[in-house]
């Protein structure tokens, strides 16, 4: 994507200023805004001080989205008019589907009857995990 920024004298002039602290600006950031020690900051690599900073403009973004929306909604209900609804920051979502999650529990009991809880020791044995032992049985 092209930027329509055209640089002016008095950019070019702080950028020449700066770039010998180009080193010492980065570090202060990810101290300063992540939270990094010196020794953390001169272990990373220039691949992962680059999705760092990525991360944090994502999230940076996301917060401002965040807090734009509530500032946006609590003026709205400030301002509704007379005998007007309430207008819900986060709004309520669909129940979920009984009819589904009854068949899919038939269907599991089913399997279980005819293997036997097999499946369940593989999702921990694939996850590196010791099935739980139940309170009582220990």
């Amino acid at each position: 994507m092209k930027s329509d920024y055209v640089p002016t004298p008095q950019d070019i002039k702080f950028e020449q200023i700066a770039k010998p602290y180009s080193d010492v600006m980065d570090m202060a950031f990810f101290v300063v805004q992540i939270g990094m020690t010196k020794k953390e900051y001169d272990q990373l690599t220039e691949l992962e001080k680059m999705f760092l900073r990525k991360e944090y403009e994502n999230k940076f973004v996301k917060d401002t989205t965040w807090m734009r929306n509530a500032v946006l909604n609590a003026e709205a209900n400030a301002n509704r008019g007379k005998n007007k609804r309430f207008q819900e920051l986060f709004p309520k979502t669909n129940k979920a589907d009984i009819e589904y999650n009854e068949d899919a529990i038939k269907n599991i009991t089913e399997i279980e009857k005819n293997n036997g809880k097999s499946w369940v020791d593989k999702i921990y044995k694939a996850n590196g995990k010791n099935k739980p032992i139940p309170r009582g049985k220990e």
